[in-house]
């Protein structure tokens, strides 16, 4: 015979749920009582409701259905599952289960009617439950309440759960026993990327100085952008998506299709400023260059940036000489982790990008693109005013198109689908009001690359600085995407390893089939 054993992830307040370990040992002792022998053990700890993948649980399901085990042990009938009657009708008189703490036995025509109305006050019990808990959540949600636990640098009242700064001293510099508070840490955070660092740098000065988070761990790249792009340093209060999403949290919405406040009025002015949060996202994501950006927060390797690893998807980084997939370095799964050699890959790039502007014809849409870029790279006569004003139409339009993108993947539906609309109009507003914005601050105009095309390209690459010659690339390359060598040490071959995503102009589509060749 088979154990079937589950518990909850999360075990309810009153809710005494038994070990899996003393599941099992009940089991066993079934098993020894009735002449049975123990073949597998399947162990679950997970919820059994509707909306749960439990690949155990239809694997113990499938062996007792087809005949590979004549009994399948269960401690009690809301372990085996909540979806009510649906879940056991399957299994009546055709498999043998036994729920053990109900003293019932699928194949015994006497037990049949007790299974199902046990199973049926098991779902009942998780409706009700799954109905308090959402109504619950939604009216604390809806007064500004944090139930999780407060992120770095905020604390929660424990009676109200509204957040404020976390000032409290506590031990993060090693070098000099220095203390700082969280919210200092966070502050220096938003103010430094603002400035052009860049999170990669800023997390290495961090460990330089000996600053940890409040766990003592080190700081990584990832762990400050999660800080920059969290809307709750604002003051917002914010749910995670959950899936490929869930480390990029969203604005709670209430039933009004109001964004709602997790702190204080009188607390509110000590949070981050709208404007310097708004600042730091564009600069992290690109979107706004900072000319005045110290050295050691701007990269100046032509391709930092660019390099993709065509397994995984992710990043490549630069290790010494090499590019180098960062998610398997990371100690991620990839199936094939690219690497090249770095004076191999510039060489082949900057040779494709100087042929590719060579050959581009006057109405060439890279050529508009490229365009676009050096003039929003460059503008020496425009003031900080218009240059923030296009970093923010920029951002702009990337918040309306991923909100595009997570609707074609389907996540407003369900009980995200509330979000759906006021999520739509915040976008297309964000926009609008920076598209006017713009057109107040500066008009259009021609811009002159003769200077890049008509053949000059290999001949201003060569005469540029380590930093203009990741500008020009990036003027007109979105990606480079590269397949693992199909031997160690072999000859680099560029032709065969390396896709070269161009540049499209603002607003523009990109080419459909240069993506699905990348990828």
């Amino acid at each position: 015979m088979d154990l079937l054993l589950r518990k909850s992830k999360i075990v309810r307040e009153g809710e005494r749920a038994l070990s899996i370990r003393a599941q099992e040992e009940r089991g066993r002792a079934w098993a020894d009582e009735n002449g049975y022998c123990v073949r597998k053990v399947w162990k679950e700890n997970l919820s059994a409701w509707s909306d749960v993948e439990r690949p155990k649980y239809d694997a113990a399901m499938s062996a007792v259905l087809n005949g590979e085990v004549p009994c399948l042990w269960v401690y009690a009938l809301d372990r085996f599952s909540r979806k009510g009657a649906e879940a056991v009708v399957p299994i009546l008189g055709k498999a043998r289960v036994i729920f053990d703490y109900e003293r019932l036995d699928s194949m015994d025509e006497r037990d049949r009617r007790w299974i199902i109305d046990r199973a049926e006050n098991a779902r009942e019990y998780s409706q009700r439950l799954s109905y308090n808990v959402r109504t619950t959540k939604g009216k604390q949600r809806n007064e500004g309440r944090w139930l999780a636990k407060a992120p770095f640098g905020l604390v929660a009242d424990k009676d109200t759960r509204r957040l404020s700064p976390d000032r409290s001293p506590y031990l993060c510099i090693l070098k000099g026993r220095t203390e700082l508070s969280p919210w200092e840490v966070v502050v220096r955070i938003f103010t430094e990327i603002a400035e052009g660092v860049s999170s990669r740098a800023l997390a290495r000065k961090f460990n330089q100085e000996g600053i940890r988070s409040s766990t003592g761990k080190y700081w990584r790249a990832d762990s400050v952008r999660a800080i920059v792009i969290h809307p709750v340093y604002e003051g917002w209060l914010t749910v995670s998506p959950g899936g490929k999403n869930h480390k990029s949290p969203v604005h709670y919405i209430n039933d009004k299709g109001e964004r709602v406040r997790c702190v204080e009025r009188d607390v509110l002015p000590d949070m981050i400023p709208a404007d310097v949060a708004a600042r730091a996202r564009r600069v992290l994501s690109g979107n706004q260059i900072v000319d005045n950006a110290p050295a050691e927060g701007r990269p100046t390797h032509a391709l930092s940036g660019k390099m993709r690893c065509a397994s995984c998807g992710h990043a490549m980084v630069l290790d010494g000489k090499s590019y180098n997939c960062q998610h398997r370095a990371a100690g991620g799964a990839c199936t094939g982790p690219a690497s090249v050699w770095r004076p191999a890959i510039e060489r082949y790039v900057v040779a494709a990008w100087s042929a590719r502007l060579h050959s581009a014809e006057d109405q060439d849409s890279l050529l508009i693109a490229v365009a676009e870029r050096w003039h929003a790279l460059t503008r020496p006569e425009e003031g900080d005013e218009v240059k923030e004003a296009r970093a923010e139409y920029k951002a702009a339009s990337e918040q309306l198109d991923k909100f595009h993108e997570d609707d074609r993947q389907g996540f407003y539906a369900g009980r995200s689908a509330k979000y759906r609309i006021p999520h739509k109009n915040a976008a297309e507003q964000r926009l609008d009001a920076a598209e006017e914005r713009l057109n107040e601050l500066t008009g259009g105009g021609r811009i002159d690359i003769t200077w890049l095309i008509e053949g000059h390209a290999a001949e201003t690459w060569r005469t540029a600085d380590p930093q203009l010659q990741r500008d020009l690339i990036h003027l007109a390359i979105d990606n480079v995407v590269v397949t693992k060598a199909s031997q160690q040490g072999g000859r680099f071959k560029g032709d065969e390893r390396v896709t070269i995503v161009w540049a499209t102009p603002e607003g523009a589509e990109p080419d459909a089939d240069e993506f699905e060749r990348a990828a």
